[in-house]
């Protein structure tokens, strides 16, 4: 489920007989619950309003955790192989990475 750019993650507790939910395309916790599809989607959608609206009432900005940019550690033979092969690709080492990440990612 999305909705105003938040993602939802979304599991059934069998022994409450609830599906609960949680936003994961932020720091901030949000979280939702339901015992229908119509309620889950009710409550994840009044949950982001929510958390909008609290944002905006402090006067923040609501996370937005995905800036582009991440620290990989890796080994150095490992950053050795890659640089070559990006080189020898014609593509800095940046475009290949994210040109190999992309194509794993669909």
């Amino acid at each position: 489920m999305t909705y105003k750019g938040y993602t939802a993650h979304i599991e059934f507790d069998e022994e409450a007989g609830l599906f609960h939910g949680e936003v994961i395309d932020t720091k901030d916790v949000i979280t939702f619950q339901g015992s229908s599809v119509k309620e889950l989607n009710k409550t994840f959608k009044d949950s982001v309003d929510d958390y909008l609206e609290f944002c905006k009432s402090r006067g923040e900005e609501p996370d937005k955790p995905f800036s582009g940019k991440f620290v990989l550690r890796l080994p150095k033979s490992l950053h050795r192989k890659i640089y070559i092969k990006a080189i020898k690709n014609g593509q800095s080492l940046n475009n290949f990475i994210t040109e190999s990440l992309d194509s794993l990612s669909n």
